[in-house]
Parts: structure tokens; sequence; C-alpha cells
């Protein structure tokens, strides 16, 4: 117990899983967290000042079952292993732990994605911008940036990181963990602040890769960046106790590459998760997502949220992809090998963390040996992108060969027992297979002599790991046992024996049988130290695949369902012809209604949008944003032509929601989106606006949508291209006083006291907003769908301050609409005059008139 209390108090902050024997034993308040996370029983086991000790253990051959329910529950989990042979072991046994899991450095297969990275990150806080770098330790992908200390919270969320680094007295600050906006369910720790210095953070990254500079990596003069950085590295070699060596490189990224994608728009768009948390096929990426591999499914996941601003890299995507669109069988052929190929990222990264085991190495030849397909196919295309991908695709045959001779086909699951290294790979190692295997010939051979020599049908060989090898013999033949058999164990219905001969047969055979399994890991370990070497061509081979299987999906999804290919510049337009939404496309029973869009800055720089709810206003705007995004990403998109001017930000305001726990409201969360917007819109954003101003008073919301429309469309930060879908009619007037603004409504189609939507966009305002119509739909009672068109037309007719509108209740008069016709006698007497018929006194003389008419009008 003086053993385990030292190693609490080293890793106090965990969960330690203390080695005794067969099992992983937990204590005191650990062992009353494990029980009920893992629903197994608590007990006891000694003493202290007269109280039990608490209890609760699990088999260690079992153990990563285990360990992956206390990661997934929200627990550090530090493992501690018998450090030397307890058979050999003089005195106490050592033991030290010899790994933490933690949510950011899992890596079993039950807890990883497979579609998306599994990130650690860390923090490094600075005055104007702050440090930040995120490692996925299964694959060994290593990125670094500095960025803003406003654009962090965005970031995290991108880059959704399961555990966050930060120095200790960053989140002792309440306010500034508030202003960071850090999801929920990030993994927050603590590190000292001298692990984010920059000058021990650049030892060592140095140290890792062996360098002594870190100039090559682009981190000259990012202070900041290295300390982020090394601070994550030192996290997983303290936690990993390994040398991590599929960890090769880092690389510099800067936001400013990619289209700003926020958090509101990568919500509003469903790009990656849907808003329905339970229907994940919602999302654009289930619809785009044809890929056959784990690594291109992850790439294909990070080419959505990270549309290019770099015309060049697009069109090099686009091309690449619309070589294989052409390309029908070469590509089901290129298709057919990948779906054959494991996630060789992952594997490399088991690889360099040394947990490897003979099956995966297999999977890794397996996957390797495809390229031997895949040449010829991708020679016969000349664009830049597949060209490089082929040139990537080398140097495989000594690894599939060096793998295939030391591996056996038929490997086991595990190596405890061994049997996995192939015959004839060592021949060592056949001659003590050899003696093994004439051992237990051996022994059957004697079963049968014995069994003869004694009468005793029933006797049998057997061996136990206590024990030994053993002469069985039941109790009811005892009579016939030999004076040679020597006594061994009693069991309930049968003796056990030994005899000298059997005895010295024991000692060679298991002597051939430690050997040889000893001999087989130190040939697989040597294995695994020969195909560590070879990582940097292992993981170029793995990105590799993955672009090849990113492009050749994009192109299986493009003649699947009749994409086109967008034509990306730096113009100052959008054009779309016939457009539509690739997710309700796919998802509808009903034929797609495609719409255009027109978006320029100089006569349709904004779109006001109106029509009923339910006719298709919210489509149309998502749908544009979307095929925007999959045309930057370098994707086909779903429409019969696409003419897209970069764009560097998608912005939308879309729906209604609230932020109880942090005290805003829905009126609120509206404004602070649309704050943003105005705030950070170029003139090459694109602005998606579903509603501004409804959650509040009509004169209210309506002055708030009109100011917005004006300054969208003046600036002064810039003119986006914005599509403004709006309940208020009253804003249509817009259109006559602002040269880039647009009237554009849904047709409906009214049949009697039903309507049709028809979910086509049309020039011009819409004339009602059907919203009694809609609410027949919803099955609201006839009676109030009656008094509420008795209500409407009082409304409408301005009658609401002349009577009572409830015949049974007093009610507060509705609110007077803003542009509602006003009864004024001086206008109607102007209206009525000829003034062509007038002579100069006639109109003075009325002028006279109207003078005192005002007067007396206003008292």
């Amino acid at each position: 117990m003086r053993q385990y209390r030292e190693l609490k108090k080293r890793y106090q902050g965990s969960l330690l899983l203390f080695r005794l024997g067969d099992f992983y034993e937990t204590f005191y308040e650990d062992a009353v967290k494990a029980s009920k996370a893992l629903g197994i029983a608590l007990t006891s086991r000694g003493k202290e000042g007269g109280n039990p000790i608490p209890l609760a253990g699990i088999p260690h051959h079992s153990a990563d079952q285990y360990i992956d329910r206390l990661v997934a529950s929200g627990y550090k989990v530090a493992i501690c292993e018998q450090m030397e042979d307890p058979s050999k072991a003089k005195g106490l046994v050592k033991r030290d732990v010899v790994r933490v899991v933690t949510p950011g450095t899992v890596l079993s297969e039950r807890l990883l994605s497979g579609n998306k990275p599994n990130y650690l990150a860390a923090l490094n806080p600075g005055e104007k911008s702050w440090g930040f770098s995120v490692v996925d330790l299964s694959t060994g992908e290593f990125l670094v940036t500095e960025i803003d200390a406003s654009q962090i919270g965005e970031e995290i969320e991108r880059l959704q990181p399961t555990e966050l680094l930060l120095p200790h007295w960053i989140l002792e600050r309440e306010e500034e963990m508030v202003s960071l906006q850090i999801p929920e369910n990030v993994a927050l720790e603590g590190r000292d602040a001298w692990l984010f210095d920059d000058e021990n953070a650049g030892d060592i990254l140095c140290r890792h890769f062996n360098s002594t500079t870190l100039d090559g990596f682009g981190l000259r003069s990012m202070r900041l960046a290295v300390g982020a950085a090394g601070a994550a590295l030192q996290y997983l070699l303290d936690t990993q106790k390994g040398p991590l060596r599929h960890i090769r490189g880092i690389r510099v990224y800067h936001i400013s590459e990619f289209m700003h994608v926020d958090r509101h728009t990568r919500r509003n768009l469903e790009l990656v998760e849907s808003m329905d948390r339970e229907d994940a096929d919602t999302t654009l990426y289930s619809v785009m997502n044809k890929t056959k591999t784990r690594m291109g499914a992850r790439l294909l996941h990070r080419w959505i949220l990270q549309p290019l601003v770099d015309v060049e890299h697009i069109v090099h995507r686009l091309d690449a992809v619309e070589k294989w669109v052409g390309k029908i069988p070469e590509r089901e052929a290129v298709r057919e090998q990948l779906s054959k190929t494991s996630d060789i990222e992952r594997l490399a990264g088991r690889v360099g963390y040394g947990s490897a085991l003979p099956r995966d190495l297999l999977a890794l030849a397996t996957s390797l040996d495809v390229i031997g397909s895949l040449k010829p196919v991708l020679r016969m295309f000349t664009d830049s992108l597949v060209s490089s991908i082929d040139s990537q695709l080398d140097g495989e045959a000594p690894l599939v060969e060096r793998i295939r001779a030391a591996i056996a086909m038929d490997a086991p699951a595990t190596i405890r027992a061994g049997g996995y290294i192939r015959a004839g790979y060592d021949e060592e190692l056949d001659e003590l297979r050899s003696s093994s295997k004439n051992g237990r010939q051996w022994l059957a051979s004697l079963q049968q002599q014995e069994r003869d020599r004694t009468g005793i049908p029933s006797l049998k060989i057997g061996y136990n790991r206590v024990f030994g090898y053993y002469i069985e013999v039941t109790k009811s033949h005892l009579s016939k046992v030999p004076d040679d058999y020597i006594r061994k164990q009693t069991l309930t219905n049968a003796e056990r024996f030994f005899t000298a001969a059997l005895k010295e047969k024991e000692s060679l055979i298991l002597g051939a049988e430690e050997r040889s399994l000893s001999r087989e890991q130190e040939l697989f370990r040597a294995l695994l130290s020969w195909l560590e070497e070879q990582l940097e061509t292992i993981i170029r081979i793995a990105h590799a695949f993955a672009k090849l299987d990113v492009i050749t999906s994009l192109a299986q999804l493009a003649q699947e369902s009749g994409y086109c290919r967008p034509r990306v510049d730096t113009s100052a337009r959008i054009v779309i012809c016939k457009g539509r939404h690739p997710v309700v496309e796919r998802l509808n029973t009903e034929p797609f209604v495609p719409n255009d869009v027109l978006l320029d800055d100089e006569s349709h720089q904004i779109i006001l949008l109106t029509g009923p709810n339910m006719a298709g206003k919210s489509t149309y705007l998502r749908q544009t944003g979307l095929i925007v995004l999959m045309a930057q990403m370098g994707s086909f998109v779903p429409a019969e032509s696409a003419e897209i001017g970069l764009v560097d930000r998608v912005f939308t305001r879309v729906g209604a929601s609230d932020r109880l726990a942090r005290g805003q409201s829905t009126f609120l969360v509206e404004m602070i989106e649309t704050a943003n917007i105005l705030h950070h819109a170029t003139s090459r954003s694109l602005v998606l606006l579903d509603e501004i101003g409804r959650g509040t008073s009509t004169y209210d919301g309506l002055s708030i949508a009109w100011a917005v429309a004006e300054r969208l469309h003046h600036g002064p930060g810039g003119r986006p291209w914005t599509l403004f879908a709006t309940h208020y009619h009253e804003l249509t007037v817009l259109e006559r006083m602002l040269p880039r603004i647009k009237n554009y409504n849904i047709a409906v189609q009214r049949e009697g006291r039903r309507v049709l939507f028809l979910h086509k966009i049309e020039p011009g305002a819409a004339n009602s907003s059907y919203g009694i119509e809609v609410a027949r739909l919803a099955a609201i009672p006839e009676d109030v769908l009656k008094r509420a068109g008795e209500i409407l037309i009082d409304l409408e007719n301005g009658d609401q301050h002349q009577r009572v509108i409830s015949t049974d209740l007093t009610r507060e008069p509705a609110q007077l609409e803003l542009f509602a016709p006003v009864h004024d006698p001086i206008r109607e007497k102007l209206n009525s005059l000829a003034l062509e018929h007038m002579t100069p006194i006639q109109a003075l003389n009325v002028l006279y008139e109207l003078k005192h008419d005002s007067q007396r009008e206003s008292g």
C-alpha cells in the first residue's frame, strides 16, 4: 500500500489501475469511482485506521474495454504495471505507471472515430495573438498556428479537440475562460506555465525531431506557436512514456488559407453535424462521403470544414475530379482497390507507438500491396494533382516483402501465445519449435504407453502453469497406480502424479517453448524497429491514398448525382443556374425544384426574399451557401451551371435559439449573430439572413431589419453578397430606394382556402405571408383559424383603433403597422387639385385654405 500511495501521489489527477497478479486493482476513492463507472463489485482489502480499505478490480487480460469505459466517463486513467517477473523478483515487485490514458490520447478503436481525427490541443496565451497547436496521437498529425484571441473559440470548435491544455493561471480566470467560448465537451487540463515557455518548448521539439533549429518547419519568430506545440508534445511524452516515433514533423497553417466558416454557419448549414443529433444522414458530409477508406473519410471531413480561398489550388482539385468523372471503368477499378486497404495512417501510428500487433502488420502489407494495381491506372492521368499522388505511391515493395516473409498469414490476434512468426523466417526459431513439437509427440506417445502399462484406460497427461506436466488418474483406478508414480496433487475425483522421466522431459519441452516464445518476441520487436525507420514512407503513402480516395469519391458523387463543374474565379458575382440543395434532394421522395441565383456588386448585391413559411426560403438560402462551399473545397456542385466569385467567408443568421445557461435570450442571440456579420463581412463575403428582428415588437424588429439591410448595402466595411429572407413586406420598398437591392419571392398558387407551394423563386415581392394557410396545414383548430381570419381583416383595414375587436373581452389594441395608410384630408385635397386648369389667383386662394386647414389640424 505504501508503493500504491507513492504512485498515486505522482498521478493525483488520474484514476490509478494498480497491477496485482492477474488483476488491475483500484483502492480508496478510486475504487468507489471505478465501481460506479464500470458497474463492478466494491469490496475491501485490509484495514487502515480500523476502517476497511475500499477495493475494486478488473482482469488485466480484458482491461482495455474497462479503460475505454472509464475514459468515456471522463476519467484520466494511469496504468501501473509490474516492471519485473514476480517469480524472479526479490522482495516487493517493482511497479510503475507505463501510460496515462486521457480523452486526447486514446488509441482504442472503440473510442476513436474512423471519420475524424482525435485531437489533443494546446493554447499558449499572448498579448494580442495566441499560440495554438493540435496533435492526433493515433496518426501523428501535428499542426500549429498563431491566431487572435477572439478566434480561439471558433478554431477549437472547427477542429473539435477532445482535450485542451492551458496554463493553470488561465483556468483560474473565469471571465477570460468565458470569453474564449470553449465548447463544453472539451476536457480541460491545466499545466505549469513554464511548459509553455518558447525556449523550453523549442528544446523539447528539437530533441524529438533530432534537429538543431525549428526554422525548417516554418516556426521562425512564431514564439507563441512553439510554446503551444512544445507543451502538447511534452504532455504526450509524459502520458505515453514512449518515444512517439510516428510524429515525424509539424506543419504550420494559417487560417487565412481557408474560407472562414464560423460555428453558426457550420451548424445552420449542417456541414458535418446535424441539428438533430439523432439523424446523422442530414449533413452535407453524409451526402458527400463516398470514400472507401477511413483516411479518405477524415480528409473529406477536413476539406468540408476548410474550403480553399486560393483559386489555383481550387482549380487543381476540380481538374482532378473532372478527369475521374469521365473515366468510369478506371474510377471503379481504383475504388475497388482502395476498398481493400486498411487505415494506414493509424496503422503507422501503432507501429511508431510500438503497439502494433502481427495482424496489424499483415493489414499494412495487404494495403500497400494494392499500389501495384493502382500505378498503371494513375499513369493515364496528366493533371498535376493525380501526378503528385502517383509520385507519392512509391517504396512499398520492400515493406510488403519483409512483412510477409516474417508474419504467418494465420497469425493469432495477440502475441502472448506465439505462433505469429512464419516458419522458415528464422533458423533458431524453427529448431526450438521442432524441439517443442517433438516433446509433445513424446508426451502423446507416453500417454498411450502408460495406459497400456497400467491398464488404466482413462489415464491422461495434462499441463497447467502451476504444477507443470502431470499424469492424472481417477480415484476409481488408484489401485492400479505403479510404484514409480510420485504423488503431485489431490483433486476431488482424481489424483495427479509425475515420474522422473516426465519431469526431465518437462524441462526440455518448457525450456524450448519459453525460448521459442522469447525468440518470436525478439524477432517481432526487430521487425517493428525496422518498420519504424520506414515510417516516413508509410505515412507518405497513407496521405496519397487519402487524397486519391477523396478525389475519386467526389467524382463518383458528381457522376451519380448529376453535379456540374463550377467555374471559380475572382470575379465579383455568383451565378447559379438551376441550383439544388444536395441534402434535401437526396432525402426527398418528390422531385426537387431547382432555382437560379444571381448576385453581383452592381445591381443584385442583395436579394430580398419574401414569401410564406414552408415555401422554400430557408432551403434556397442554405443551398446557395452549400454550393459555394462545395465549389471552393474543389467539388462539383448540384446545379446545371455555376460561376462562383471567390468567397472569403460565409455568414448565416438562421433560425431561433437561446442560450439560457449564459443568460442569452433568443432575440439576444439573434442580435449577437447579426452583429458578428456586420463587423466582419467584406465585399467578398456571402451573407445568408433568414429573418432579422422577429424576436421583438414589430416596430423594433422592422426598424432593425431595415437598418441592417441599409448597412449591408452601403458598407462601410464591405458590401457582401446577401440573401435576405424576411416576412417584413414593408422592406420591399427598399428596391426603389437602394440600387443594389432586388425583390424576389417564392411562387404560391391558391386553390380556395388551400395554398400550393411551388418552391420556385421569381422576381417581385410576395403579396402575402399565407400564415393562416400554413397554420391550417399544421392542424390548428378551424375555429381558431376562422377567428384569426377575422382579426387579420380588421388589422389590414386599419380598424383596430376604431372598435374593440373581441365581442366578449376588451383586448389591447393591436400595434399599428409602420406603413399602414393614414387618413389625411390635406393630402386628399392636394391630390384632387387640377393645377393645370387654375389661374395664379385661384392657386393662391387654395394655398391659403390649405394653410388654414393645417393650422386647425395642429390645434
